[in-house]
């Protein structure tokens, strides 16, 4: 059995995308954990070189970890489409090209979908846990769903406008940040997180 996790009182978070930053912050905060981001540090943005999520989210993580001296928290996580294959999967922030335009990316897939009736649809989370030490913990999040076009909803980041998640009608980018946060793929992963660490 793996040892209960001790929570840092300051974690880098190492992403250099706001929205990511935010929504970390936002399911951190009851643990009182003070989150850093990664641009606020001026630490570069390591190149996502691995073949998976969990990869790449420990890749970013080791490199944050070691760049500041902190513990530090990466989360890789990306939108699955099964009528592509599982694309764009990890390479779903560069779908929206080197801005990161996450119209053009959500267009994209509709435009490879095409005619093709499978909608379905799963958003991955993959949370790493690295510190300076080398030492680190993954921790996985899924949720299942199906697509819609247009895009719903101006709330959330990425793909959340086109993607709804079972059991529900409305899309991630209709609901407030309050009520996604208590089941998507990310807040998912974190109750793993927050599950195997030691508040005492």
């Amino acid at each position: 059995m793996e040892e209960r996790l001790q929570l840092p009182p300051r974690l880098v978070i190492a992403s250099h995308n706001p929205g990511k930053v935010r929504e970390i912050d936002d399911l951190l905060q009851p643990f009182a954990v003070e989150v850093v981001g990664a641009a606020s540090l001026n630490l570069p943005e390591p190149e996502e070189t691995g073949d998976s999520f969990t990869a790449n989210a420990l890749l970013k993580a080791q490199a944050a970890a070691e760049g500041s001296g902190l513990p530090a928290l990466s989360d890789d996580s990306g939108l699955s489409v099964w009528g592509l294959g599982g694309a764009p999967g990890i390479y779903s922030a560069r779908w929206g090209g080197p801005d990161k335009d996450f119209a053009m990316a959500m267009k994209r897939v509709e435009t490879e979908l095409a005619d093709n009736p499978d909608r379905s649809a799963s958003f991955f989370c993959v949370l790493a846990l690295a510190w300076p030490d080398g030492a680190s913990r993954i921790f996985e999040g899924r949720v299942d769903g199906s697509l819609v076009f247009p895009p719903r909803g101006s709330n959330g980041f990425g793909y959340d406008p086109i993607f709804i998640p079972d059991g529900d009608t409305r899309t991630f980018g209709e609901m407030e940040m309050a009520e996604k946060k208590t089941f998507n793929h990310r807040a998912r992963g974190f109750a793993r997180l927050i599950g195997a660490a030691d508040f005492h």
